[in-house]
Order: structure tokens, then sequence, then C-alpha cells
């Protein structure tokens, strides 16, 4: 039975999908029943207290530690600042903006705790992004780290603009923010909403997916206790931004969930700082992309990482070279996993232990159901390429979004994924869905030849599409960086070319190649894929 919401502001149930195209919500393992009436916030600092966290950090300094009694009287003195000094409602929606740090953590779990809607963004974005933002969700107050003002103040003149109080706040501690009284919890329904998250953006406009109390509660008692198994003992570190799930799940949530600590930096991270900074704090665990991992490799003989027992990818898929380099460099068995803004975080991983044939990515998470499928819907008999479909404990609902139709079909979640599953159960990652090139009556995948590519000596980055073309119906087109010290040349093109042909399938060579300085990503690491045909249309043939 759903209890009565608290969120007086309706502006985002009232944009909900209508329930006949939301997902089916599945709750089938003990640990991901949450109560009828739960505060995702409060839930997770009582579950520290009655498992005897409240002494230990929750935030690990450089100069000691915050703990959890110690961060929950911050956040609740800093919800009665939102409360009582800005007049922030339940169900009002604040913007976060900030790098990853303690101050921006503890103003979104501030928000969170006193029954608004976070609304956190990546700190890179423009005041015309930002302006976006501000009027899908008509946001009307924003708590913004100091030293990030400007392009927010610009957004803030837009004509119309419903932002009507910005609050500084600094990245240490958000200080400013503390009343001097403690704001209970907002009693919210466990279907009240917790967050907006807007996609990075990597096929275009983003979209803003909701999710509730409950969505992220039930998350926090699927991937991480079942697959990452978080201990207190650990200490997380990583490269995701707070604004992107991946980095809420993975740096705080799940971190709060297991009782353990989590470190932020106090500047960004490169991957020398990233590998510093494991040293130094003692991490155990690490979440970063694909990319980042790769930089990391060369410098792990002069920064070590002997405390570190777990590496996370997650955000684009995986190469296996990157994979078995880490492997072979550190001993570590890198877990990579599949999720979506959407879905809140993973749905599909390896899991400690469980040796995976070669490219596999993993199982179905404990708590959802997959299956690979036709046009039709149909589940596909194994070993056969299809669409991917999820369902469980969270699902897609988009803010007043046309695309929630596309997404969701029959109640499954179709993250846009083409997979094989195996007889033995194991899904193996092909493709976006719209990363599947179809050539000369081939289907091609192109990750499968940017790992391919990647194998090569000379390759620091690849993305590999299909572009039109008359005689094949599409052409395989690979836009390559490479490394210093190599020359981008024709003799190149065929030493790639060749590569390619000796590694899988000869059809499967990209027919062009063009050799480009950078490859656009969002500022999560994600390539931003929509983008390539138009990089590559505007450079014309290299090859």
């Amino acid at each position: 039975m759903t209890a009565p919401s608290a969120q007086t502001d309706r502006f985002v149930h009232e944009r909900l999908p209508p329930p006949a195209q939301w997902p089916q919500l599945m709750y089938p393992l003990p640990e991901q029943q949450v109560p009828s009436q739960a505060n995702l916030v409060a839930t997770l600092f009582v579950a520290a207290y009655a498992a005897n966290h409240g002494a230990s950090g929750l935030f690990c300094l450089d100069d000691g530690v915050i703990t959890y009694a110690d961060a929950y009287q911050r956040v609740q003195r800093m919800a009665h600042t939102l409360r009582h000094r800005l007049g922030v409602q339940p169900g009002n929606r604040v913007l976060l903006r900030g790098p990853n740090s303690v101050g921006m953590s503890l103003a979104w779990l501030a928000v969170v705790h006193c029954g608004a809607i976070a609304v956190a963004t990546m700190p890179l974005l423009r005041a015309r992004e930002l302006v976006t933002v501000i009027d899908r969700a008509q946001i009307s107050h924003a708590l913004c780290d100091s030293a990030w003002l400007d392009e927010l103040h610009q957004a803030q003149q837009a004509p119309g603009s419903p932002l009507r109080h910005i609050e500084p706040f600094s990245m240490r501690d958000a200080h400013e923010l503390l009343g001097t009284d403690a704001l209970p919890p907002c009693p919210t329904s466990a279907d009240d909403i917790a967050l907006l998250a807007f996609t990075s953006g990597t096929t275009g406009a983003p979209k803003a997916a909701v999710h509730t109390h409950r969505d992220v509660l039930a998350a926090c008692a699927a991937w991480p206790r079942h697959c990452l198994q978080l201990q207190p003992s650990d200490v997380v570190v990583g490269t995701p931004p707070l604004a992107f799930t991946f980095g809420l799940g993975g740096l705080l949530m799940f971190t709060m969930a297991a009782g353990a600590s989590v470190h932020f930096p106090t500047q960004g991270y490169t991957p020398a700082l990233l590998l510093q900074t494991i040293g130094r704090v003692g991490a155990t665990v690490c979440y970063t992309a694909p990319t980042f991992y790769r930089q990391m490799l060369p410098l792990l003989a002069q920064h070590p990482v002997p405390t570190l027992r777990m590496s996370v990818s997650a955000g684009e898929a995986l190469p296996p070279v990157t994979r078995q380099a880490w492997h072979a460099a550190t001993g570590l068995a890198m877990m990579d996993g599949i999720g979506a803004t959407e879905m809140f975080h993973i749905f599909i991983s390896s899991q400690p232990g469980r040796p995976l044939p070669d490219g596999a990515l993993g199982w179905v998470v404990p708590g959802y159901e997959a299956r690979v499928v036709g046009p039709d819907g149909t589940e596909l008999p194994r070993g056969q390429v299809g669409a991917l479909a999820v369902r469980g404990p969270t699902g897609c609902k988009y803010l007043d979004d046309t695309r929630q139709t596309k997404y969701v079909r029959d109640g499954w979640n179709y993250p846009g994924d083409a997979f094989v599953q195996d007889a033995d159960g194991v899904f193996h990652f092909r493709a976006r869905a719209d990363d599947m090139i179809v050539t000369a009556g081939y289907n091609v995948a192109g990750p499968e030849v940017e790992a391919a590519l990647m194998e090569h000596p000379a390759v620091a980055e690849c993305a590999v599409l299909g572009l039109p073309d008359e005689e094949r119906g599409m052409r395989i087109t690979a836009l390559v960086v490479i490394k210093p010290g190599h020359l981008a040349d024709d003799a190149l093109v065929r030493a790639l070319q060749d590569h390619v042909k000796a590694t899988i399938a000869p059809y499967k060579y990209p027919r062009q190649v063009q050799f480009v300085a950078t490859l656009p990503r969002t500022e999560t690491g994600k390539l931003q894929r929509y983008r390539l045909r138009d990089i590559a249309t505007a450079q014309g043939d290299t090859a």
C-alpha cells in the first residue's frame, strides 16, 4: 500500500508518464522491499546507526574523517536552512552545481532529506545548457560551489527564468548552509520523487529520468550488495560525477548503504593523481571509465595500488585489451557492468569469483530480469543478436518526454543495446543498437572492430561507425587517435586494416580510416557517438 505523498509541489508528479507507459517494477528479493513511507536519506543514516557505524568515517579527508553521526547532524541542520531560510518546500526542484566534494554530497543529502528533489548537474555545463535544465525542471533554488557561480548567474538572467535563489557553498564542508537547528526528515512516501537525473547526452538532447526514494533504496540492495559486495572497511574513490547516477550510486549511495567511506579530491583527477590518491588514502574500490584505466596503465610502475581490491568499469564498453592489460599489471579482475541513467545503475555485471568467457559482460544482477529479443519483443534463441530488454526494481520514468514509449514497451525497459546471450546464460555486449553496421549483407558490431583496433600498438583511442555507401549499404569507418611517435599516413592505414583482418573476420575491417586529434566525449567520459557522423563527414576520406 502506498503512503500519502508529502510533496506539496506536484510539478514532477503531474508530468510523469501515464501508468500504461511505465515499466513493470518488480521486487523479488526481501532486501529490495521498501516500506511505503521512506525517506531515502534518513533510511540510510538510521541503518548506519543500527549497524554501529555512527562513529565510523563516511567522508575520508586528508586531515581526518567526517563520521556518519557528524554527517547526519550536518545534513539535518542544512535541511533546516533550506526549509526555513531559503523557503524550499517538499517537491521543489533544487539544482546542485559543483565538482565531487564533501560539500556537494552534504548539500545533495540535505535537499532530499527535506523532501525536495535533487537535480545535480555536471559542473562544466555552460549557461545555455543550465538554462535548458532550469526551464525543463522549473527549478526555483540552486546550491552552487562558490567557484562555479558565473555560468549559473548567467543562466539566471535568461528571460522568464524560474530560478529565484542561488546559495553558494564551500566544497570542503558546505558550512555556509548550516542552520542552528535540526530539521526532522520529511515523511516522504517511498514513491515520492528523490531526484531528476539528466542523461549525459551521448545520443543527442538530454532527457530527465525520474527516480523515487524507493528506486534508490532498491538499487542499493541490488548490484552493490550482490555483485560489488562492499564492506564497511572499504574506502571508495572514483571519477564519475555525482550528477551521473553511476557516480551518485557508486560513490555516495552505495557507500552509505554499506557503512563504508568515500574520499573526494580537492581538485579534478588526472590518471596520475587518481593513482596517487589510491595509495595515499588506502583506497580499496575504484570507479572510473575504460579510458581512464587505459591511461593509468603506464603509470602503475611508479604508483602501485596494493590496497585496491576492486576496479569497477562502466559508462562505456570495456575493450578486452584494456581488461587484460589491467589484470596483467595489477592482478585484479576488473568488474564490468552495464547500467543506464534511466535504470539508476548497473543491471548486468560480472561477479567476483565467477570466470567469464572471453569478451563476455556478465550475468543479470539479482532482482532484475533480462532477455535478448527480436523486433516484435519475442525472446530470441540463445546465440542470436538482438535488443536487450530489462525489468526489475528500477525502470525508466521520463519527465514529460515523448521518448518514454521508445524506452519502455510492454513493461520492459529497452536501453538501446544489442546483446547475445550464450547457452550458459551469460550476456555478451555487441553494440549500441544504433551502432550495428549492416554492410554487404553482414552485421558488424562497431565495438568489436574498435576492440581489434585497440590491440594495435599505434592506437590510443578509436571509434567505429557505418557511413552510407551506394555499393555496400554502409561503409565501416574508423576514427583513430594515434599514440605519439607514429605517423598518420597511408602506410599506417594499411597496417591497421591488415591488423583487423588478421584479428577478426576479414569482412569486418574498416574500409575507411580517418585520423583525428581527439574523440568527442561527455563530461563523464562517454563517447558522444551522435557526433561521430558529422566529424567523419566533415573530414572526408583519408583512405
